[in-house]
């Protein structure tokens, strides 16, 4: 641990004096009801969680207490989410036993944690969790840039975190928490909230104390251990990764404090005090994590010209669509994704103009089609907004680009029939008025046609369509590129023939990668070479660029690409990337299958259960091991 620099950092981080806790509303209608957690919260909620936990690296283990404030009525119980939680006990605030007891598991939902209260308000929990806890990735030293120390890291969305914290693990029931956590002394913790003093050292180890006095859902609680040093970008931004990492990161997000203003200036002030990117080791399974005041990232976004950062300001974008106003339940996730896709852009247009933002629009329209497609054509009841992910689905069933870009989708019609100023107002104003509250899609809907929309506009418009019927709607606002034709010109000149000289050679991440879309999916392996030897797509370094060829030479089988895709796959672990290649590959016949399952006996071991979930499906790697 470098503690100077540690100390600078963590300076720069520590949380304002204690303010009273904020308790958020839980919603009571029926669309708000969640499938997907156990709790009762009408009858006991929890609005407080205070953690004191330690890692132990060895055992790949968490354990300490969890202390839990309680809102109750009389004589009810308290039912939380388990998932492999070691219960050791649970008292009361003085030490006195409650009685408990844990229900049928369930694979997907892990259990019910049932507590009798006896009047209690406070509760304490000791436990620990388990060493294959769903949140968490433990990884070795040679899993790591540094390769060097281990690593752990925790990822909650969407209902793992109840594999390490004992507590309501449902969008809609919004906690405000505080945490200490013990750590090997070469190491150094940081957490999705503000530090509220400088570490304490002791023997080998040394302890942490991180805060979040704004009520959040509890999926957005995180944690992360490393060997990791910090560079300022800002008065109130900057970088958190390895030593190894942190120079090309802290170029690449070198802007942060600009994107935060550009984001207030569109929808009003940043709420959560400091806003901190970590970039973690590859086998993280997202983008991007949009975890309060310290955003986990992938390294796949470092491209080295910043022509990614668009993750960044999407994960920004959350911190009003999705932390400030959050999906109530996981039906209703294109609340939290929509809005921010749609932020997303125009943050990018604020900062790089309207060129680069249309080019982004606009291929997020290609992937929506194509999602679209996956879901199995515009009939299909996942094509739609507000989603009906029962008991008996895994809410990330429901985290598809639908969600994304078709909410983004709608937000730009509503946009076009009112006006940006308008629209602008209102988009503020909505932030304004339910911050730090949870929301439905009929609570949304609504709430626009209460403060916007003019009865004859939500007609014209057809909110209700939109949001509650499938595919996409005939007056969807399609973004087109003014750069893009030229792009599909050369495309399409190039698989009729064409020289390679054709080819937008340098041209930016999002033409590129337009280019590759729109070449046909056969094309002979002399094409594919000529074109491999001229950009050397097999081998770039720009995660997007080599996603898109990957998908290209792999449909054809151009055995080059093998050890491209074996690299690719084994050295990240992003399911963005992973999950389609894999489907690409294990529909390919006998070659693909067998390509597939050799590059997954390698890659499996180092991907987090995110993305080990949806391979494993893809592939039946359980049914076959």
């Amino acid at each position: 641990m470098r503690i100077p620099a540690l100390a600078t950092a963590l300076g720069l981080v520590l949380a304002s004096p204690a303010v009273a806790q904020t308790i958020a509303p839980v919603l009571t209608t029926p669309d708000a009801h969640d499938p997907h957690s156990y709790a009762r919260p009408a009858e006991a909620r929890v609005t407080h969680v205070a953690l004191d936990l330690a890692a132990d690296f060895d055992t790949h283990v968490i354990r300490g207490i969890a202390t839990l404030d309680v809102l109750a009525k009389p004589g009810a119980k308290l039912v939380l989410d388990d998932n492999g939680l070691k219960i050791v006990n649970i008292t009361d605030a003085a030490g006195k036993p409650l009685p408990y007891s844990v229900g049928t598991v369930d694979k997907i939902h892990g259990a019910p944690l049932t507590v009798t209260l006896n009047g209690a308000r406070k509760i304490r929990i000791a436990y620990a969790s388990s060493p294959d806890a769903k949140a968490l990735q433990w990884l070795t030293p040679a899993q790591t840039a540094g390769k060097k120390q281990p690593f752990l890291f925790s990822q909650g969305e969407a209902i793992l975190n109840r594999s390490w914290i004992p507590t309501q693990d449902s969008p809609g029931i919004r906690q405000t928490w505080e945490a200490k956590i013990a750590v090997p002394k070469q190491l150094t913790a940081v957490m999705s909230g503000l530090a509220t003093g400088k570490p304490t050292c002791a023997a080998d180890r040394c302890t942490f104390q991180y805060k979040m006095d704004k009520p959040v859902a509890p999926y957005l609680i995180a944690l992360a251990v490393g060997d990791i040093a910090f560079k300022s970008t800002g008065p109130r931004t900057g970088i958190w990764a390895e030593p190894a990492t942190l120079p090309k990161a802290a170029y690449e997000f070198g802007e942060l404090e600009k994107f935060v203003a550009a984001a207030e200036g569109l929808y009003g002030p940043y709420r959560w005090g400091r806003y901190d990117v970590l970039v973690l080791p590859p086998s993280f399974p997202f983008g991007g994590m949009e975890n309060p005041t310290l955003t986990f990232a992938t390294p796949t976004a470092i491209a080295g010209d910043r022509s990614l950062v668009s993750l960044i300001a999407h994960e920004l974008a959350h911190s009003w669509s999705g932390n400030l106003v959050t999906n109530a339940t996981w039906d209703d996730f294109w609340l939290n994704e929509g809005f921010t896709s749609y932020f997303e852009n125009r943050i990018m247009e604020a900062l790089y103009g309207k060129r680069r933002a249309d080019m982004e629009a606009d291929l997020a329209w290609t992937d929506m089609l194509a999602a679209v497609k996956e879901a199995g054509g515009p009939a299909a009841k996942d094509t739609q907004l507000h989603l009906d992910l029962d008991a008996a689905r895994d809410p990330d069933d429901g985290m598809t680009q639908i969600a994304y870009d078709k909410g983004a989708a709608f937000l730009r019609t509503i946009e076009k029939q009112v006006g940006r100023a308008r629209w602008d107002a209102y988009l503020r104003s909505y932030f304004d008025r339910h911050a730090f509250q949870p929301q439905t899609s009929a609570g949304f809907l609504a709430d626009l046609k209460s403060k916007l929309l003019t009865p004859a506009e939500a007609k014209t418009i057809g909110v209700d369509t939109w949001v509650y019927s499938p595919g996409i709607p005939a007056n969807a606002v399609h973004v087109t590129s003014a750069a893009f034709p030229a792009v599909d010109a050369a495309a399409k000149a190039y698989a009729a023939g064409g020289p390679v000289s054709g080819v937008p050679g340098k041209a930016t991440t999002q033409e590129i990668t337009r280019f590759i879309t729109q070449l046909p999916r056969k094309l002979p392996a002399e094409r594919l070479k000529t074109l491999d030897t001229a950009f050397g797509w097999n081998t770039t370094g720009n995660s997007e660029i080599r996603f898109a060829w990957l998908q290209l030479a792999l449909a054809n089988h151009y055995a080059p690409a093998d050890a491209s895709a074996e690299q690719f796959l084994t050295s990240q672990g992003r399911r963005k990337f992973v999950a389609p290649l894999f489907q690409q590959m294990m529909d390919s016949g006998d070659w693909g299958h067998k390509l597939a399952m050799e590059i997954y006996g390698k890659a499996r071991p180092g991907y987090h259960a995110v993305t080990q979930v949806t391979v494993d499906r893809i592939t039946g790697w359980k049914l076959m091991n």
